[in-house]
């Protein structure tokens, strides 16, 4: 099995990370991708080649029609702009604006009025594209949820093609192995590339009491692997999806929740609600490809205006340990840029 260097722990405990990792080491990979042979990281900065869009109905507001524009950026990085209200600037995607993650990540820059909810299966198209640059035009702060994952986004991207600028990119790594754990057994760790690779690597794992169980997969991030994965729905056990259905219109937040059997994989305790998709080998790998792709990759995406090269490894963990640990490591000044 893989063995990784845990290195320097930035939180929790060395015995709760040691008795994870263990557990982790046994699960069997049961994907693996990786570049081909004639795959070479973009040289230049990217962004889309013209104007494009995509609607959908809104994940908090499911009655709601919402539209996400994606324009060419020349500046770098992404940009979210809210264009229902003139007076709020665009909230650039940088882990100093993440408001909450306590059921998605939700990015807000000056007035509290001015955020966006679910933002993670959007800006994991940063990471996952090699698309650096980006200005998206929002009707509200409700985006849409996709009853294909974030497949709806890929395919607008592709449609409408992704430019080179004359700029580079600036590279990020951290300096040393760095590993984070949670109170749940879950943990993370970072660590720098071999022989100064571009590449970043992704070995994730998720363990539900479920029928999702154990998953494993090992890929590149390479556009083409993304793609694959980016079909990937969200999940939800059978009980939170009886709950957002029954009592759970008592409950502002979950009233107008826009989660169907098309757009949410739902796993009962010994088998699926709903059919699951990405099978490989007669497994269903739904839930695992969407948390390595557009909820891991997501807060990669909020290092920063820079691509990410190394490794990462993810057992068990969710947006609240994956945004810690983006804090962490700029907090301790544990990344070096290039």
């Amino acid at each position: 099995m893989s063995e990784y260097a845990i290195g320097k722990i930035l939180a929790g405990n060395y015995d709760s990370l040691k008795h994870a990792y263990n557990i982790f080491r046994e699960i069997p990979v049961d994907q693996e991708m990786t570049a081909s042979n004639n795959f070479v990281t973009p040289q230049y900065q990217r962004t889309i080649g013209k104007q494009t869009s995509v609607s959908g109905k809104g994940t908090f507001f499911r009655k709601a029609e919402r539209t996400l524009v994606f324009l060419p950026n020349a500046a770098n990085g992404w940009k979210l702009d809210r264009r229902d209200n003139s007076d709020f600037l665009p909230i650039k995607v940088s882990v100093e604006n993440v408001w909450t993650t306590i059921r998605n990540i939700v990015l807000c820059s000056g007035s509290p009025h001015n955020y966006v909810r679910m933002v993670e299966h959007i800006i994991a198209l940063k990471v996952g594209l090699f698309l650096d640059n980006l200005l998206i035009e929002l009707d509200s702060g409700d985006p849409p949820l996709f009853e294909r994952g974030s497949m709806d986004l890929v395919e607008a991207v592709e449609a409408v093609g992704i430019v080179e600028t004359k700029q580079h990119p600036v590279y990020a790594k951290v300096k040393e192995p760095v590993a984070i754990t949670s109170a749940n057994g879950g943990f993370l760790l970072f660590l720098p590339p071999d022989d100064n690779s571009k590449l970043l690597k992704i070995d994730c794992a998720v363990d539900f009491k479920s029928a999702i169980g154990r998953q494993r997969i090992k890929f590149d991030v390479t556009p083409e692997i993304f793609r694959y994965g980016a079909a990937a729905r969200t999940n939800c056990s059978l009980w939170q999806m009886l709950i957002t259905k029954t009592i759970g219109k008592l409950f502002a937040d979950m009233r107008n929740l826009g989660y169907t059997t098309q757009n949410i994989l739902i796993a009962g305790p010994r088998k699926y609600f709903n059919e699951p998709r990405l099978f490989h080998k007669g497994k269903s790998l739904e839930a695992v490809w969407h948390r390595a792709t557009l909820d891991l990759l997501a807060a990669v995406a909020l290092i920063g205006d820079c691509r990410f090269a190394g490794k990462i490894v993810s057992y068990k963990a969710g947006h609240s340990l994956d945004v810690q640990m983006i804090k962490l490591l700029h907090r301790k000044n544990l990344l070096e840029y290039a």
